[in-house]
């Protein structure tokens, strides 16, 4: 009987609360790459996001994440975080057919440091200009702008100290901004997909490319360069997208769950990918690559060249007022990452 009457009361407290009270929200999650946290920082992001999140709100989201591109490609995967319940973390090309202006934030040479690139993603009035103009045109909320591998480095098969070394060579671009770059320094740039990048360089398709250390790393290109330029030629970064009208379906509680665990998480990554990256490069030194620092005077000369090139692209693509916004605030968070 007291079984029976246990039973009767909890049937008549479910009845009793709402039923979405009584079931965790499920987000879907989808990013690039492997679920490997040493290697791949946007992963190390989304479980450390994940981990956050339970802290503040307990069992009542559940995040699940779909590392891989288990979800799709990066098109599809913008598609579906304007169109459904989901949070996607996109690179530039991922933001390329719905908001261009974004790439007005990837300048080559922008950002002098660490520092700087943090006080402009998380304070300019670029940025904040850009999430309400996404958010108005795509119904995308921009949570984040994850940090994923610190600063992009070239590699090659003979030495890189300046851009007068990039003459004749041909250069894997991750897209037409890079082609640009590549040919203001007397190079060839050609679009080639990541997936197929080191058989290009192997082959000789291509006689180098850019990316991170990490991103070096986990394509293990270290087995077909010879040479790394850390010429810190730009910010290596994500984006966290969700779904606008599903985080207004949230209580408040939750709200500020997710925007705090996804800014904490973005804290960690930082201090994560940066504690890293003097390991990697000893680690792609150790694997018989050599690293050159370019002299200030060096980076002066990429600057001068690779700088213009992009912009002279990008103001194809976008209106002018939102080139000339990036570059100002960059000087200003420049001159405070310098302090």
């Amino acid at each position: 009987m007291k079984r029976l009457n246990l039973f009767c009361l909890m049937l008549m407290l479910a009845m009793a609360i709402p039923g979405s009270s009584l079931a965790a929200t499920t987000i879907k999650m989808s990013y690039n790459g492997p679920p490997n946290k040493s290697d791949n920082a946007v992963h190390y992001f989304a479980v450390t996001f994940q981990d956050l999140l339970k802290k503040e709100i307990g069992n009542d989201i559940d995040l699940k994440l779909f590392p891989n591109s288990q979800l799709g490609n990066e098109e599809q995967r913008m598609e579906q975080v304007m169109s459904s319940p989901q949070i996607n973390v996109a690179s530039y090309g991922g933001l390329q057919t719905v908001f261009p202006e974004m790439f007005a934030t990837n300048i080559p040479f922008l950002f002098d440091n660490y520092k700087a690139a943090h006080e402009f993603f998380d304070k300019s009035s670029f940025m904040e200009k850009a999430r309400k103009e996404l958010l108005e045109r795509t119904g995308i909320e921009l949570l984040e702008v994850v940090e994923e591998g610190g600063f992009l480095a070239f590699t090659s098969d003979k030495p890189i100290h300046s851009p007068a070394d990039f003459k004749g060579m041909k250069f894997r671009a991750m897209d037409t901004s890079q082609v640009a770059m590549y040919e203001s320094f007397g190079a060839s740039g050609m679009p080639i997909p990541w997936t197929e990048v080191y058989l290009a360089l192997k082959t000789g398709v291509a006689d180098g490319q850019m990316n991170p250390p990490t991103y070096i790393i986990m394509g293990s290109l270290y087995e077909v360069q010879k040479y790394l330029a850390l010429a810190n030629v730009q910010y290596s970064d994500q984006f966290l997208l969700m779904n606008g009208e599903l985080l207004k379906s949230l209580t408040k509680k939750e709200r500020a769950a997710i925007k705090k665990a996804a800014h904490e998480a973005n804290i960690k990554t930082r201090d994560f990918v940066e504690s890293q990256v003097q390991d990697r490069v000893k680690f792609l030194e150790d694997k018989g690559m050599t690293s050159y620092t370019p002299t200030p005077e060096e980076l002066a000369q990429f600057k001068k060249l690779g700088s213009p090139s992009y912009i002279n692209w990008l103001k194809d693509q976008v209106d002018n007022s939102w080139i000339d916004l990036a570059i100002k605030d960059a000087a200003k968070a420049n001159a405070l990452g310098a302090k």
